[in-house]
């Protein structure tokens, strides 16, 4: 099963809740990780939290404060989503079907390399 809060961040969500403004308390933090002087200087890490739900969002993934504002909008958005919606939330479906892509893909790779093995062990047996 999938972690709830994990499945945010999926393009394409539809029918997300609305977030208004009045619930979000919203500051500008100094960012961490990689980048030097261009983090360590600047406030453009932006921490979202949900007033009612108490969800607290992280966001400094480029150097823009309004391009890291809108995407910290969105994750919240969607994290709120799940939280309120659970497994009826189409972040939650979504998530689950790329799993079960993957997981098919996988299926038939390992299936292909058996045949594989299977036609050169064939090969060699027709050689001797």
């Amino acid at each position: 099963s999938v972690p709830l809060l994990q499945a945010a961040r999926k393009k394409n969500s539809l029918n997300l809740l609305e977030v208004t403004e009045a619930e979000l308390e919203e500051q500008f933090v100094r960012g961490d990780g990689p980048g030097g002087q261009a983090t360590n200087k600047t406030n453009n890490c932006v921490v979202l939290k949900h007033i009612p739900s108490g969800i607290v969002v992280k966001c400094h993934q480029t150097r823009s404060v309004e391009k890291n504002r809108k995407i910290a909008r969105e994750i919240l958005r969607e994290k709120v989503d799940l939280f309120y919606k659970g497994e009826d939330s189409d972040v939650f479906k979504e998530k689950k079907a790329a799993e079960k892509q993957k997981q098919e893909k996988k299926r038939r790779a390992k299936e292909n390399l058996e045949r594989k093995k299977l036609f050169k062990e064939m090969q060699q047996l027709d050689k001797e």
